[in-house]
């Protein structure tokens, strides 16, 4: 009985320190993004390549890729914004616990439990800016798929960053459903370098 009381008490004490560490730091992104329309043109862009693929009409069609060429543009900007912003952040701050919960809040201070937030933003920028600007040979649907994946890992990483791996990949299977792995084969093989490099799975 005291050893089943002693497990309780122990996994209501883990259970509240995990949840006043979520709150900090769904409280700090969030702040970062106040500024920005990151989550707005998102949607956008996520809603305008459907209707872009969906056009039969080549003139409208054509139309509606230069618009959304203006929303992307923007967002890419405004993610290179947030990345600098958040380079701010203490080092202890932006670390994305990489085990799983409790071990993720209990091994913070362990070599390869965690990456590095600042440094994640880092390479979603680069990999938005790089879509953006791969040759004219590049079909607008081709760069629309790439750019999508961009940003759903970008939203995987606040997710992950917020909560944990697995409420950010179960997010991409109900809203999106894109597995992580898919993720990481759809964006550009500059991006997918970087990400796994900072996670250690090279």
């Amino acid at each position: 009985m005291d050893y089943l009381l002693f497990s309780g008490l122990l996994a209501l004490a883990g259970y509240t320190l995990k949840t006043r560490a979520e709150r900090k730091r769904i409280t700090l992104l969030a702040q970062h993004l106040a500024g920005y329309e990151i989550e707005k043109l998102m949607q956008t862009l996520t809603e305008g390549y459907a209707r872009a693929l969906g056009e039969h009409d080549a003139a409208r069609r054509a139309s509606i890729w230069q618009l959304l060429g203006v929303a992307e543009s923007k967002l890419a900007a405004q993610v290179r914004q947030l990345a600098a912003s958040f380079a701010r952040v203490a080092p202890e701050q932006a670390r994305v616990h990489r085990l799983p919960w409790p071990l993720g809040e209990l091994a913070t201070w362990f070599k390869g439990s965690s990456f590095d937030l600042r440094e994640a933003l880092k390479v979603h920028a680069d990999g938005l800016a790089r879509a953006l600007a791969p040759g004219e040979s590049v079909r607008p649907q081709a760069r629309a798929f790439t750019l999508s994946a961009e940003m759903l890992l970008l939203q995987h990483s606040c997710h992950w960053y917020c909560k944990s791996k697995a409420v950010a990949s179960a997010r991409m299977m109900v809203r999106h459903q894109t597995p992580y792995a898919r993720l990481l084969e759809s964006v550009s093989p500059e991006t997918r370098r970087a990400y796994t490099a900072l996670l250690g799975e090279r």
